[in-house]
């Protein structure tokens, strides 16, 4: 008995882009673009694939990360020629919201954390400390200004005037990628929205910086029907990778361990300026 074609559901893939963006590959490094360009990569290779969204958790990090990885989203979304979605969950701001401008439309929860378009350097100084423990400090420079911000001698001028220039050529590139993608969006003035400052989901639509509330499930089936099929590209990441663990079947290694935990205070302290 011949039996009429049925119609597939409509694909939406869903790309999980969680944690502290941050150049270097690691147990706590959540998102660089070497790790996220072959998930991209196989998001918008699904055949029949109406969207995709981006399910975006990340207080930021690393500017140079943030702009690659969204320029490979506008990439593929622009040669595949399939719309993008972004979903902030708890947040999308700095390097996060940096992302999730790559996509055409950016979804938040009203709770989510959107925006602090700003570029921060943080660190500590060791001068006197290495005194009272009577270590030497031995460095060589060819070029007078090789050597920048090094926490253990005092701070010179010349120093931070030469780190704030950075800031500032940093915050123009951030500045100028959101008014690329979202300029006409933006319903606040630029020294009020280019801060650094953030905001929860429900006042970032009210400020233009998403165009609406909701999570990625509800947007999907509320686009493209109750039958859609999201597929999730990319795991969640652990949050403590069990091979550093005493008694998790391998030998703790003290050198990974320290790196880990490192890596763990480094990105506490990401979600900490963001209050989470």
């Amino acid at each position: 008995m011949w039996y009429p074609f049925r119609p597939r559901p409509p694909l939406v893939a869903l790309v999980r882009l969680e944690g502290v963006i941050a150049a270097r590959a690691g147990p706590f490094a959540g998102l660089n673009a070497a790790g996220v360009n072959p998930i991209l990569e196989r998001a918008f290779g699904l055949k029949r694939l109406k969207a995709v969204f981006l399910a975006i958790n990340s207080p930021g990090g690393s500017p140079v990360q943030s702009s690659l990885i969204a320029r490979r989203i506008r990439q593929l979304a622009e040669e595949k020629k399939v719309p993008v979605i972004a979903v902030a969950e708890d947040a999308a701001a700095s390097g996060g919201y940096w992302i999730a401008c790559a996509a055409d439309e950016i979804i938040a929860d009203p709770a989510s954390i959107l925006g602090s378009v700003g570029v921060i350097s943080a660190g500590f100084g060791f001068q006197e400390a290495i005194g009272r423990l009577g270590i030497e400090r031995r460095v060589r420079t060819a070029g007078t200004q090789k050597s920048l911000n090094d926490p253990f001698r005092p701070q010179a001028p010349e120093d931070t005037a030469r780190l704030e220039e950075l800031l500032v050529q940093l915050h123009v590139e951030f500045k100028d990628w959101v008014r690329s993608r979202r300029g006409a969006q933006l319903k606040a003035p630029e020294d009020e929205l280019f801060t650094g400052r953030f905001w929860i989901g429900r006042r970032a639509l009210e400020l233009g910086l998403c165009d609406g509330l909701g999570d990625a499930q509800g947007e999907a089936r509320r686009r493209f029907g109750d039958k859609v099929r999201v597929v999730t590209v990319g795991a969640r990441r652990r949050r403590f990778p069990m091979s550093l663990l005493p008694g998790a079947g391998a030998m703790v290694d003290a050198g990974r361990l320290a790196a880990g935990a490192l890596e763990a205070a480094e990105e506490r302290a990401a979600w900490g300026r963001l209050g989470l």
